[in-house]
């Protein structure tokens, strides 16, 4: 058995036949291009496969060294690659520039940076394990763009409609290139460095040639625009860096933004960071101690065992730690297979995440009815379980070298939780304003019934919703 068939054999184990030999699959028979910054949502919905088991068969592929992982910080406006790295630490930056849009952007977790993975060369070389080789356009398109960006199969086609000139330049090399200019807004840009040259064509058109230079480097800064008139332009071009770069000129018209402008589903890191086999695999190896990075919207819920302490008292130790334990298996799953995450457990209580207020909702719907379960399985109300959800925005951290969240939504969530009943879910605004929440109470036959409330260290009253 060949040290790939290990691997493969190894990854159906972990991940489940159907989607390891999809994979295997697709490692053997797919194209480089399939195989390189592989959109995990992309893949399952190519294979018809469930989107949870997707994600947790490519963490263990790469877990085992099948697969390559990598972290894209992405531009909002263009989709462009601003910076990649193999783990989250590598967005260490306030803010990135992107000089297609000519905009900077302080990173957040929910749609700007994306995770995709790469077969590993130990398993199968493609193009891509050597990026500057790639001809231009797949450059383009394997490298600067990113999966969330559709770009359309005859991408080279309908871009060359735009391109007036595209070039390959070596290390240190110099180029003269003359262009036609039409009277439209034009950009040079090369996709190696990010570095961009604005002309805006305008006026009436000159027989006179115009001449512009443009130097590319890696400390390349952004250049103001140039005004030139419609007509003949000597274009000279210098790579002052140690890689080959790909310089293009287009016209930056409804066409570009037409091919740029499709866009798909892909993996997030805050979708990421929620998946509870991720923190299973990961859970030492996410963010360096300093990091903090901004997601705008998470949901948390926390749960909490009433009166566990009494419980102890009332059937023993043994008794009630399995009881509890049981009641932590439960839970978990529930979290799991509702594409959310524990965060940690403290004594009897569970702090989790979600990527959306619905799926929080609807994990505890099921956990009540679990509990429910259980006691009457039992012949008792020993299990009397608290649950609060709340929304918004926080940081993720890392504290006690556990990948954590920080802020007055985490604080908010645990206050909301520590007022409910046993048996009673308590969420805020944000959670029952949701429309998915709204669609999953009205088909529940679930009203909620609010009211305001005092959270111990939040200045402002908070509306409070009973899901009874």
């Amino acid at each position: 058995m060949s040290e790939v068939d290990v691997l493969f054999a190894t990854l159906r184990h972990a991940a489940g036949q159907q989607t390891a030999d999809c994979i295997e699959n697709a490692v053997r028979n797919g194209s480089d291009r399939d195989l390189n910054r592989i959109n995990a949502l992309a893949f399952a919905k190519a294979h018809d496969l469930d989107e949870e088991k997707t994600i947790a068969g490519f963490l263990h592929a790469a877990r085992i060294g099948a697969f390559e992982m990598t972290w894209n910080v992405l531009c909002p406006g263009c989709g462009g690659v601003l910076d990649s790295g193999t783990t989250l630490k590598a967005v260490d930056r306030e803010s990135y520039h992107c000089a297609l849009c000519a905009a900077g952007y302080e990173p957040t977790l929910d749609e700007m940076v994306e995770v995709t993975f790469t077969v590993s060369p130990r398993v199968r070389r493609i193009a891509a394990h050597e990026p500057d080789r790639l001809p231009a356009l797949e450059y383009y398109r394997q490298v600067f763009f990113s999966t969330g960006v559709d770009l359309p199969d005859d991408l080279e086609e309908r871009f060359g409609r735009i391109l007036l000139e595209m070039i390959e330049l070596d290390p240190g090399e110099k180029a003269f290139v003359s262009v036609q200019l039409p009277p439209q807004f034009i950009i040079i840009f090369d996709a190696v460095t990010h570095s961009a040259q604005f002309i805006d064509v305008q006026g009436e058109p000159t027989g006179e040639r115009q001449n512009l230079s443009m130097v590319i480097s890696r400390g390349h800064t952004p250049n103001e625009t140039e005004t030139l008139r419609p007509g003949l332009l000597r274009l000279t071009l210098e790579n002052h860096t140690d890689r080959r770069v790909l310089p293009n000129v287009c016209i930056a018209g409804d066409d570009l933004h037409e091919i740029l402008g499709r866009r798909r589903p892909f993996l997030t890191a805050k979708r990421l960071l929620t998946n509870q086999s991720f923190r299973d695999i990961y859970r030492t190896d996410t963010l360096d101690v300093d990091q903090r990075l901004r997601i705008t919207s998470l949901t948390f819920l926390f749960t909490d065992l009433r009166g566990s302490t009494a419980l102890y008292e009332r059937v023993g130790d043994l008794a009630a730690f399995d009881l509890v334990r049981a009641h932590f298996r439960v839970l978990h799953e529930i979290v799991a297979t509702e594409t959310g995450a524990v965060v940690k457990t403290i004594g009897d209580a569970v702090m989790a995440t979600f990527p959306s207020p619905d799926r929080a909702v609807t994990a505890a719907l099921r956990m009540r009815e679990a509990m429910l379960r259980l006691n009457t399985e039992r012949g008792s109300e020993d299990l009397l379980l608290k649950i609060g959800i709340h929304e918004g925005p926080c940081l993720a951290v890392n504290l006690n070298d556990r990948q954590d969240y920080f802020g007055q939504t985490v604080n908010i969530a645990s206050r909301v939780q520590n007022l409910a009943d046993p048996h009673v879910i308590l969420t805020t605004e944000a959670i029952v304003g949701n429309e998915r929440v709204c669609e999953i109470l009205r088909d529940s036959g679930i009203t909620s019934v609010s009211r305001m409330e005092e959270l111990h260290g939040i200045s402002r009253e908070v509306k409070i919703f009973a899901l009874p």
